[in-house]
């Protein structure tokens, strides 16, 4: 049985500021970020997952909370792109529980500048 993974990509508008940073991004700015959710499992039929499915579960879970928000005020941590990143993977992980797991989580805060999770 083949391992196939498939990555759906999200988009979000947010503003934060950086805590206990001395440079421009200790003032409240905010950024398009890209959200990349990629899951792997078995291809026993003719799919693994609908992607309507992943786009259901990280809508609900992840999107709503942060687009078109504050995230200093929807986190209790420093809300770098690396955090943020872990921060969606904890959120995720446990939904993508079965055959179908959770293989990684990319989170775009720019253009040219990414952080990455892989399980």
């Amino acid at each position: 049985m083949r391992q196939v993974s498939l990555t759906k990509i999200f988009t979000f508008d947010a503003a934060h500021h950086l805590n206990d940073y001395s440079g421009p991004c200790s003032r409240i700015h905010g950024h398009t970020y890209k959200l990349e959710v990629t899951v792997t499992g078995p291809l026993v039929s003719d799919m693994i997952v609908d992607f309507f499915d992943i786009k259901s579960l990280v809508e609900d879970k992840v999107i709503s909370l942060v687009d078109h928000s504050y995230l200093n005020e929807v986190v209790s941590f420093n809300p770098t792109v690396e955090n943020m990143a872990v921060w969606i993977v904890k959120i995720l992980e446990p939904l993508f529980a079965g055959p179908v797991k959770l293989q990684k989580v990319r989170l775009w805060e720019n253009q040219s500048a990414y952080a990455e999770v892989i399980l």
